[in-house]
């Protein structure tokens, strides 16, 4: 799942790769940037922030750019050393490749796709709230956005990157599942904000430099999480059986005993 983690993970590969070196060639397979050359453009980092991911590279001239890209849901890159078969996703899926002496970096289905000036990456990222894996992470202004929407229930709350940037459905479902806290409590409800804006970076964190996501400290394949992805199955501390529910745009995934309806917050009928 492409959350803040997998996006860290992505960039430190493509920063490995590509970092320092001149490309040899460029293949932009998008409308939009189909006539652009990269070659003899020098990368100099992949960063995230949040789910985007940044390559920032220097043209000839030393001007500098920023290739911006976006997962959401089906995106990934991948790096290969040259000569090697490309094997990750179907070939129709690929949108940018980036060669170089050292290594080719292969973006499959990748989304919002754009490259601008370095110095107005804030016209692309700007809007996003504290990372929660950035240098620059902020508690106290994460906990003040989401408190700005009172009314707003914490699960939807929570995937609102203009809040906190990093957090997928993953994170959210397993966060609010720790905090005892049920997904469609309002904001304004929640217990205590700052716990589980502390939480949600603390389970990031602890997943960076891996790809196996687990909140539960389990690796092992069908007990890396308490509640997502477990719909029916018995709860791990109560063993009811946990629901699935959509909320919003996305589904959620909850304990009905473990993270219990409150008095003043009316639910959905589940079956």
């Amino acid at each position: 799942m492409p959350e803040g983690d997998t996006v860290w993970n992505t960039a430190r590969v493509l920063h490995r790769a590509l970092a320092g070196a001149r490309l040899t060639g460029s293949d932009l397979r998008v409308p939009q940037l189909a006539a652009t050359d990269l070659t003899g453009w020098t990368v100099h980092e992949s960063a995230s922030r949040g789910k985007h991911l940044l390559l920032r590279l220097s043209a000839p001239a030393d001007a500098a750019w920023t290739l911006h890209s976006h997962l959401r849901m089906d995106g990934a890159w991948r790096a290969y050393a040259p000569g090697e078969r490309w094997t990750a996703r179907p070939a129709h899926l690929i949108r940018v490749v980036l060669r170089s002496p050292g290594a080719v970096a292969v973006g499959y289905h990748l989304h919002e796709l754009a490259l601008v000036p370095t110095a107005e990456e804030d016209s692309l990222v700007g809007h996003l709230g504290p990372d929660l894996l950035g240098p620059d992470w902020d508690a106290d202004e994460a906990v003040r956005r989401l408190a700005g929407h009172p009314e707003l229930s914490i699960g939807e709350a929570l995937l609102d990157q203009r809040n906190l940037a990093g957090v997928g459905n993953l994170y959210k479902c397993e966060v609010l599942f720790l905090r005892g806290v049920s997904p469609w409590t309002p904001v304004r409800a929640v217990p205590d904000l700052p716990g589980t804006v502390t939480l949600a970076q603390r389970l990031l964190a602890a997943n960076r430099g891996r790809w196996t996501q687990s909140t539960t400290g389990v690796l092992r394949r069908g007990g890396t999480s308490y509640v997502y992805g477990r719909r029916a199955q018995p709860c791990r501390r109560c063993g009811t059986a946990i629901r699935k529910e959509e909320l919003g745009e996305r589904v959620t995934y909850w304990c009905p005993v473990c993270q219990p309806e409150r008095t003043d917050v009316e639910l959905p009928r589940t079956t």
